[in-house]
């Protein structure tokens, strides 16, 4: 959008909790290195494997929440510990999925946040919460990058509340500067209206509408915070980690936000909801770039391993190795992002590097009858390693497809074919024949054998 025509203050969309939607959200505020994934469990068999960043827990609240939250209640002053936590106050109706992960986000530590995100930290470091939220709000690219992965009818709803909100303000401010009408005497159809009127607005009134949160969970200076956007007085302290993991650590911190989460589930289970509405997902490593890395570290292991087999066997190597294992060389290093298995390719992790240079250094002294053993047990690993990369690149594309349908506008094609078959005479027809019962099924012809 052309930022001459951005209107500051438009509004944020509605986007599903889906961890897909999520990582790609991520992805479009310049985070890398990082992957969005739901959680079934809590139990410790089910996240101390993932070591989480953060977590994000989405819950289903009332359109019109208490104020009175009884699991903050308890500490409503402010938390002179949580001072250098980052956190922002949710001012935008719609904005606490975004919010929620800029909350945990720019409170970790070792995360590649991007040009655009490191910019927005320094320049609200010494914000208050609220003003923070203000320029949240304000931020045109975070904005864009969540409301580019809502459905188009969620950005008109979105802009059609806007546009209602500024009406009834606008009704409300007429109403309260003018005179008061004179009075009239009601007739009885005058007071049939006002009744049905006032009948509608209860009824209005007395609707509940489904409206989903985001809280925010993160470890941040030897302690565990809840970054719930809705919260005036800021982080909720959770508990502290194990006194002997560093300040920096994230090990040992779901042991302490287990319980706080167990009472989040159990508060909303109790809410009568004949189903479950809340899920968790958690921030972890991109599953992508470790495997992607493994297979490039074979892969340079293999060229140095071939390298020591020509200079021991002038005459040739291939007669030392398992050739099933030769056979399948050629494919085992490759994938359908890198098809040449051969040549390499990025790498992300900082101390690649290093840990290249000490498996060259290993395959240096290696001793000459283990150079071909070595050699198999390379291209089995890179077997192994070529699944779980391919397994990634499957998932995002299947992730991309979900994007693509979920964000394509199909209302212009399906007006344009309601009028296409108003034209045709073809719309009556199609009416009737939805509501109507179908013809009989024709018995099948049969055939004469010749």
């Amino acid at each position: 959008m052309d930022g001459s025509l951005d209107l500051v203050g438009e509004p944020f969309a509605v986007i599903e909790s889906d961890p897909g939607v999520f990582t790609t959200l991520i992805q479009k505020l310049g985070v890398s290195g990082l992957e969005v994934i739901e959680l079934y469990g809590i139990e410790p068999c089910d996240t101390d494997h993932l070591n989480p960043y953060g977590l994000i827990f989405c819950y289903l609240c009332d359109s019109n929440p208490d104020p009175a939250d009884p699991l903050s209640a308890e500490v409503e002053l402010e938390d002179t510990d949580a001072r250098p936590i980052w956190f922002a106050n949710q001012l935008s109706n719609d904005a606490c999925a975004s919010l929620a992960i800029l909350n945990v986000l720019l409170n970790c530590n070792n995360v590649e946040l991007g040009p655009d995100l490191e910019e927005f930290a320094a320049d609200t470091h010494e914000m208050s919460s609220v003003m923070r939220g203000l320029a949240f709000s304000n931020r045109a690219s975070i904005r864009e990058a969540q409301n580019s992965l809502a459905r188009p009818a969620d950005i008109r709803g979105a802009l059609h509340a806007l546009a209602s909100s500024a009406l009834d303000s606008a009704k409300t401010k007429a109403k309260a500067t003018s005179s008061p009408p004179a009075k009239r005497r009601k007739t009885s159809a005058a007071a049939s209206s006002s009744r049905t009127k006032r009948k509608a607005a209860s009824a209005r009134a007395d609707e509940k509408l489904d409206a989903y949160h985001y809280i925010g969970y993160v470890p941040a200076r030897g302690r565990v915070w809840e970054l719930n956007g809705l919260r005036a007085a800021g982080p909720l302290d959770v508990g502290p980690i194990d006194s002997d993991a560093d300040a920096g650590s994230r090990a040992g911190w779901m042991d302490v936000v287990r319980p706080a989460l167990q009472r989040r589930m159990q508060t909303v289970l109790q809410s009568g909801a004949e189903h479950i509405q809340y899920n968790l997902l958690a921030i972890v490593d991109d599953p992508y770039t470790r495997a992607s890395d493994v297979l490039e570290m074979l892969k340079r292991e293999r060229a140095a391993l071939e390298r020591r087999l020509g200079e021991a066997f002038p005459d040739g190597w291939a007669d030392k190795v398992d050739p099933t294992l030769l056979a399948s060389a050629p494919s085992a290093f490759s994938t359908a992002l890198r098809p040449d298995g051969r040549r390499p390719g990025r790498v992300y992790a900082p101390d690649f590097g290093a840990r290249k240079m000490e498996r060259d250094m290993t395959v240096l002294d290696m001793p000459v009858r283990r150079l071909a053993p070595a050699w198999d047990a390379c291209v089995r690993a890179a077997l192994e390693a070529k699944v779980a990369v391919e397994e990634e690149i499957e998932k995002s594309c299947r992730a991309q497809a979900d994007h693509v349908r979920r964000t394509f506008d199909y209302e212009p094609f399906i007006k344009e074919f309601i009028t296409s078959l108003e034209h045709e005479g073809l719309l009556d027809a199609a009416l009737k024949n939805e509501t109507a019962p179908g013809p009989p099924a024709k018995p099948a012809a049969k055939t004469k054998r010749k």
